[in-house]
């Protein structure tokens, strides 16, 4: 223990109060002295490359090319996603993939190249492998996206895991994306960037880095196409990335590297290629389709940590109702459980739990649950007692329980990577729907251990089932939250079968989109706060993850009333629109910053309550395509390098684009449009795109484009759905897809296809069917006609 150390554990004791304070060091020194035996020092290594090509073995989908110290696998695909895997790496078993590896392409054929080098050609790719090992992956017109140059690894002489590097160079004029929820993006500058999910212990901002969801996804945007990149391998690693530069030198272009360093797993990974839209529908058939969350999911809620007591959340509710404020969900935070214990409720402050939730339902509010992993260690609490007999908890080598420090006290921890503890963990749930309630957040997963000093979460050598393979936390850890949360959702299906369950979670990796969505964790009150919120929803969506959103307001500190408005407007665009904040943090409720911001605010909400139909077809939109609500601006023209560096503005959908207010005392605000006619929603003027316009950004709104021809399903004055059209530009026609939510069960609605175009001197809307064109079943509502 060094110095600095111990200065944190003596900090910890006096802020964490004595007995907590204590609890925390000696976690922190179990966990030392169970890695110091539990783990195998680390010795002397060896370096091995894959050395020169020896001979090959064609396969369905491409072959193994052997080379004298390594082979590498190549399969594509049907969907058009490449695989590769080194030293006998295989697509499984995986926690990313859904279901099994798609069928290889039989199309794909492995052929000669030049200078002894082998290759593999598919309709969408073309993937050439260099004699000594390295990869390139080129469009079909022969442009080279990606190289990987051969890659290295460090054997230890005395066995155990590998660690590898990859380096891989991509176009100059290539920019970075992904790697999951990053508060600095959500285009990644040069940097490192670690693999390791991480609590980063308190409020963060946009430097921080590591934070709760990491994931090995990069997605790279070029002008010649975009191409996603995934690292299937769940140890601790890091990132290094390295922006290109044309023209540099001599007018030679410097291409852009990346540098991935991982601690072990296999050297494998899969790539897609073509137009963002493209690529994400194929690693969404890949991962998963992204759960589809019930209609109320996609109102705004409430919550805070503290709330206290059923008088509190009944007179938070009074006041929306009070100020005409629509209110679909109230979160309860662990101040709600007995003495934090996880399934539990304080009777003192919560004595008719269901009561309360059924009223709240009757009023069209639902009430939402956290639920943290960690295990009041101490007999007598049901789901400790019951977590012992199916022996569900986290060990160390020696078969003893990991023991931990989170809320409750010593706590233990599920091993939720093996199939028994899931199915046990997922029948607690039903506690939570006894006591009323009807969604859930996960909080706490990465795991989250305190600690005085040392990494907050489980012992490396902490021993993990990982589904019949056996292992260790070094790769349990990142997939700790994301079969945590398998295991509620699939608990949730079992127990309430006829209704979608609704999750969050805070930490997560790739394929966490199969069960539910994220936040933000506890992103800082201040205005980089508000600007990371919109990093992280709009990375974790290029990442698949569609489903996300900030604390508005920021989890600590007092927002001032513009910061709290300007928050709150972007809060209103963003999938998950939730108000949050800490114990020690000040109010979020709108009525607590004035009159004028109440007003401001009802505005936001109510707008977002005229466009929740539209969130629902976007909802329904990303589950069949894995297309994220919230997108960059160059989605639809990645090759737009002005649109690339755009990181202030998104689109959401295809038709409205949403220029938030991040900057403090900003009543205008320059935007920058793509291609075509934009209409401001709020005045009705006409901009054209590409370019870069100034708008009006008053305190009382913020600038929301839409599409010229846009058909965009919104809520009508008497509560049914009504279509808004956007006027198309002359001579152009326009459209839009409608998917009406019959509820928040399973069935699966139709999309209805609308085209919007010019008929003379008036605006026609017609609804597309499988015999012709008919006449739209909404009212309909024609916008932007001058």
């Amino acid at each position: 223990m060094d110095g600095r150390d111990l200065v944190r554990s003596m900090k910890t004791v006096g802020s964490a109060g004595a007995a907590q304070g204590l609890r925390t060091v000696r976690a922190a020194w179990r966990r030392r002295r169970a890695d110091a035996t539990g783990l195998p020092a680390r010795g002397a290594e060896r370096a091995r490359v894959p050395g020169p090509v020896q001979d090959v073995e064609p396969g369905p989908g491409g072959g193994t090319i052997r080379f004298s110290r390594s082979e590498l696998r190549i399969l594509v695909a049907v969907n058009g996603a490449v695989f590769w895997g080194w030293d006998g790496a295989c697509p499984e078993p995986s926690y990313a993939l859904a279901g099994r590896c798609p069928e290889p392409d039989p199309r794909a054929v492995l052929e000669p190249d030049k200078d002894g080098g082998w290759r593999v050609v598919a309709e969408r790719v073309t993937i050439v492998v260099s004699r000594h090992g390295a990869v390139e992956v080129r469009t079909p017109g022969g442009v080279t996206l990606r190289r990987d140059l051969p890659p290295r690894w460090w054997e230890p002489r005395d066995g155990g895991p590998a660690r590898w590097m990859q380096r891989s160079e991509v176009a100059a004029d290539a920019r970075f994306f992904g790697l999951g929820g990053r508060a600095s993006g959500p285009r990644l500058r040069g940097g490192t960037y670690r693999l390791w999910n991480t609590d980063p212990g308190g409020a963060f901002g946009r430097a921080d880095d590591p934070l709760s969801l990491t994931m090995p996804v990069q997605l790279v945007v070029s002008d010649a196409a975009t191409h996603l990149v995934f690292h299937d391998t769940s140890w601790d690693g890091t990132v290094t990335l390295r922006e290109g530069e044309e023209g540099a030198g001599s007018g030679h272009d410097r291409p852009g590297s990346c540098e991935l360093r991982m601690d072990g797993g296999p050297l494998r990974c899969w790539v897609v290629v073509g137009t963002p839209a493209r690529v994400l529908l194929a690693w969404a058939s890949l991962t998963g389709a992204p759960a589809l969350p019930p209609a109320w999911a996609l109102g705004h809620h409430h919550a805070r940590w503290g709330f206290g007591s059923e008088q509190e959340v009944r007179r938070i509710v009074a006041g929306y109702h009070e100020h005409g404020l629509p209110l679909d969900a109230v979160h309860l935070d662990i101040d709600h459980y007995d003495d934090h214990q996880v399934f539990t409720v304080d009777q003192d402050r919560f004595p008719k739990l269901p009561v309360l939730a059924e009223e709240l339902r009757r009023d069209g509010i639902r009430l939402v649950s956290i639920v943290d992993p960690a295990v009041k260690a101490e007999p007598g609490n049901a789901v400790y007692d019951s977590g012992l007999a199916e022996d569900a908890f986290v060990r160390d080598a020696s078969g003893r329980l990991v023991e931990g420090v989170v809320w409750p006290g010593e706590a233990v921890f599920p091993d939720f990577t093996h199939a028994r503890v899931r199915r046990w963990w997922g029948e607690l749930y039903g506690e939570r729907l006894g006591q009323g309630f009807a969604g859930f957040w996960h909080d706490m997963n990465e795991p989250t251990s305190f600690t005085a000093f040392g990494e907050p979460t489980l012992p490396r050598s902490a021993r993990h089932a990982l589904d019949g393979r056996d292992g260790d936390h070094r790769e349990a850890h990142n997939v700790y939250a994301l079969c945590m949360a398998r295991a509620a959702y699939e608990g949730l299906r079992e127990l309430l079968p006829e209704e979608r369950p609704f999750l969050f979670s805070r930490s997560g990796w790739a394929g966490l989109q199969r069960y539910g969505g994220t936040w933000s964790g506890d992103v800082a009150t201040g205005w980089p706060g508000l600007r990371a919120s919109l990093s992280l929803v709009m990375g974790l969506g290029l990442c698949g993850v569609p489903y996300s959103g900030p604390d508005v307001g920021g989890f600590d500190g007092s927002p001032s009333p513009e910061l709290y408005l300007r928050w709150f407007q972007l809060g209103a665009y963003l999938p998950l629109f939730r108000t949050h904040a800490s114990m020690r943090a000040g109010r979020r409720e709108p009525w607590e910053f004035g009159p004028e911001v109440l007003e401001h605010a009802r505005v936001a909400l109510v707008e977002r309550r005229r466009l929740l139909p539209y969130f629902v077809t976007l909802a329904h939109l990303a589950r069949r395509t894995g297309a994220p609500y919230v997108r960059p601006v160059w989605w639809g023209a990645p090759e737009d390098r002005a649109l690339r560096d755009c990181e202030d503005a998104f689109l959401l959908g295809d038709c409205l684009l949403v220029a938030p207010v991040l900057d403090p005392g900003a009543e205008r605000r320059a935007v920058h449009l793509p291609r075509g006619l934009w209409y401001d929603t709020a005045t009705g003027r006409r901009h054209r795109g590409p370019g870069q316009v100034l708008v009006d950004a008053p305190l009382s709104r913020i600038p929301v484009f839409a599409r010229a021809g846009a058909v965009i399903p919104v809520r009508g004055d008497d509560g049914g759905l009504e279509l808004e059209v956007w006027t198309p530009a002359r001579g152009r026609t326009g459209g839009g897809l409608v998917v009406r939510d019959t509820g928040d069960g399973w069935d699966e609605p139709e999309v209805e296809r609308y085209v919007a175009r010019w008929e003379g001197r008036q605006v026609v809307v017609e609804r597309e069917g499988e015999d012709g064109l008919y006449e739209p079943s909404h009212p309909v509502r024609v916008r932007g006609l001058v």
